[in-house]
């Protein structure tokens, strides 16, 4: 019986969407986040609740941790610096984030009891694809600080469970958006066209446009955590979260103008960038059969839910 979970980086997108579901689930819900990146707007219903109590705090910092995990029974591990650019300047901090904030938590969670930790990993451990669609058996030879962030951080999962019991699962989620994402320097293609877009910019394609992800939906990527926290036959395994569908840039650029209704707008396009990957997209072969996984929101349904939450 699971009572008590913990949320790291429950203030960030994806993890107050999580939140926001546990919540609503009736658990008692605890978040860690500095705050780094994620905002207290998006978790502010919830002060005040009797089952909700907010830690400021870092995943580095062994106190921190350990308050926060005071009679957990199940962590999701989202708290990371989440940007490939980023990573590629400050290979140094990163490290210290992704790979010792995840290594502290797991450490921590053994020392308090913790039941199940599931942790969130990313597709940039693949790096270029040998062949499509990518399964879990798919070689990992990441291009980034993050991607080998990323994979550094499996393998502490998969050792904490193989050798000291901690049950582990962990879900490498593909291109994921949703509201609440935020638009900056470091935001993806999809945010960075809707910003243009919505200011009455051309959306810029770098190369042809014809290079592809596997764009899912916030809401299938929280469906796929709460299955994790409940799978019995998923303990030890790693598992592709995505929407299984290839999308192309130019097809994205095409399905926001539209939803914008703004026609006359037309993509330009730019010199490809460096070690852009060329195509991308899930097998969830694995995530249906462990988890019961089945991504329910279409590309359009979502950017009408997302562009509908930033008022267009």
């Amino acid at each position: 019986m699971v009572d008590k979970v913990l949320v790291t980086g429950g203030a960030g997108f994806i993890g107050s969407h999580l939140v926001e579901a546990l919540m609503s689930e009736g658990f008692d819900v605890v978040v860690l986040d500095d705050f780094s990146s994620g905002r207290r707007g998006n978790l502010s219903v919830y002060f005040g609740e009797r089952n909700f109590c907010l830690v400021e705090g870092d995943v580095r910092d062994e106190a921190d941790v350990e308050r926060a995990l005071e009679g957990v029974d199940v962590v999701f591990h989202l708290a990371a610096i989440v940007s490939v650019d980023f990573s590629v300047k400050n290979p140094l901090m990163v490290n210290e984030v992704n790979v010792g904030g995840t290594l502290n938590v797991l450490r921590e969670s053994l020392k308090a009891g913790v039941k199940r930790f599931v942790y969130a990993s990313s597709c940039a451990v693949y790096g270029e694809p040998v062949n499509l669609p990518i399964n879990e058996e798919h070689p990992a030879r990441p291009m980034s600080p993050y991607g080998v962030s990323k994979l550094a951080a499996e393998h502490y999962c998969r050792v904490f469970y193989e050798v000291y019991g901690l049950e582990t699962v962990c879900l490498r989620f593909f291109n994921v958006y949703g509201p609440r994402q935020m638009i900056g320097p470091y935001s993806g293609v999809m945010m960075q066209f809707i910003d243009r877009i919505k200011r009455g910019k051309k959306p810029v394609i770098y190369g042809d446009g014809e290079q592809t992800r596997d764009f899912v939906f916030v809401g299938d990527v929280v469906d796929a955590y709460l299955r994790a926290m409940r799978c019995k036959n998923c303990v030890g395994e790693t598992i592709n979260v995505g929407s299984g569908v290839e999308t192309s840039i130019n097809r994205l650029a095409d399905a926001l103008i539209e939803l914008f209704g703004t026609r006359d707008i037309k993509p330009v396009y730019a010199k490809a960038r460096a070690g852009d990957i060329r195509r991308s997209y899930a097998d969830l072969s694995k995530a249906e059969g462990l988890l019961g996984y089945k991504p329910k929101t279409s590309l359009k349904e979502g950017l009408a839910i997302l562009l509908g939450e930033l008022g267009v």
